[in-house]
C-alpha cells in the first residue's frame, strides 16, 4: 500500500523505522510472516515485532515530539463523512492508538461512548489535562483505565487488549493507527482487531496514500491493493472519498513538496460464512 506515514516526524526522527522519507515503499516487500500464511506467531515473536515500534512511540512522547504529528483540530474528514454513517447515539466507538486526538472529544460531543487505547501514559495524561477534564483512574489487568464522562482511554499495549477488557464495540474509528504502523506489523494489527471486536462491528477508516507513484488517475480513485488484502476477507470495502493534495514538507529532511491522496473508507462486516 502506498501509505504515507501520518507521523512524518516519527519516520524522520527514528531512521530505523520501516519508512522512507514521508512514505512507505510503493511496491513493498511482503511482510515477514504474511497474514494468511498459516504460520502462527508465538507470543514471544509477536512481542519482538511490536516492542520495536512501541519503544519508538514512547520515546517520541518522552522527547516531546508530538507537536509535529498531533492535529490541533478535529479531523475534517471525520466531521464531513461520519454523520452519513447514521450510527445511533450512545453507540460505543473504539479509537485504536488514539494518542491525545481531539477527534475523541468531537465523537463524545455527538453523543457516543468513546473508548480509546493508547500506549503512552504521557499522551493519555495530556489529553485529559489539555482539555480540562478530571478523569477517574483504575487498574484493569495490564491497563490503566482513565475515564471522564463518556470518554474512556485504556493506557497500555493494543496487542495485549482482550475482547473482555474492551467490551462491545459498534464501530471502529481508525484515523492514524493502520497508517502509522510499520508494514510488517499491519497484518497483525488487523488480525488482533478482528479478535477483540464482534462480528457485527464496522470500521470507519482514514488513510493517506502516495499519489505520486506513477498510477493513472483512475487507479488513485480505487481501493488500495494492500487494504484489500488486509480487510476484504471479512469486510465489504467502500471508498467514500479521495482527495489529492500537495503536502508541504518544508520542515522535513528533504523539504520538497509531495503529492498525497487522502481517502475515506467505510468497511462493513461481511455475514459469517456458513
Amino acid at each position: 500500500m502506498c501509505l504515507f506515514d501520518e507521523f512524518v516526524a516519527k519516520a524522520h526522527y527514528f531512521t530505523e523505522r520501516n519508512a522512507c522519507h514521508a512514505s512507505l515503499p510503493c511496491q513493498p516487500t511482503p511482510p515477514r510472516i504474511p497474514c494468511d500464511s498459516g504460520q502462527a506467531l508465538t507470543a514471544r515473536e509477536l512481542r519482538v515485532m511490536v516492542s520495536r515500534d512501541n519503544h519508538l512511540w514512547l520515546q517520541m512522547w518522552r522527547d516531546r515530539q508530538s507537536d509535529e504529528f498531533h492535529q490541533l483540530s478535529v479531523n475534517k474528514y471525520l466531521t464531513r463523512f461520519w454523520p452519513a454513517l447514521e450510527i445511533p447515539h450512545g453507540s460505543r466507538i473504539f479509537v485504536p492508538l488514539c494518542g491525545k486526538s481531539l477527534d475523541m472529544l468531537w465523537l463524545a460531543e455527538q453523543g457516543y461512548q468513546v473508548v480509546g487505547v493508547e500506549l503512552s501514559p504521557i499522551a493519555v495524561k495530556a489529553f485529559f489535562k489539555e482539555n480540562h477534564l478530571q478523569p477517574v483512574k483504575q487498574r484493569l489487568a495490564d491497563f490503566t483505565l482513565w475515564r471522564h464522562g463518556n470518554i474512556s482511554i485504556l493506557c497500555g499495549d493494543y496487542f495485549s487488549l482482550s475482547l473482555t477488557q474492551l467490551g462491545q464495540i459498534d464501530t471502529v474509528y481508525d484515523r492514524a493507527a493502520l497508517t502509522a504502523l510499520p508494514e510488517d506489523i499491519r497484518p497483525r494489527y488487523v488480525d488482533h482487531l478482528h479478535a477483540i471486536v464482534s462480528a457485527t462491528t464496522n470500521i470507519f477508516l482514514l488513510t493517506i496514500e502516495d499519489a505520486a507513484d506513477g498510477k493513472p488517475p483512475q487507479r488513485k480513485q480505487q481501493v488500495d491493493a494492500e487494504l484489500t488484502s488486509l480487510y476484504a476477507r471479512n469486510f465489504e470495502i467502500t471508498l467514500k472519498h479521495a482527495d489529492t493534495v500537495v503536502e508541504d514538507q518544508s520542515d522535513a529532511l528533504t523539504p520538497s513538496p509531495v503529492l498525497a491522496s487522502y481517502k475515506v473508507y467505510h468497511l462493513i462486516r461481511r455475514a459469517p460464512r456458513t
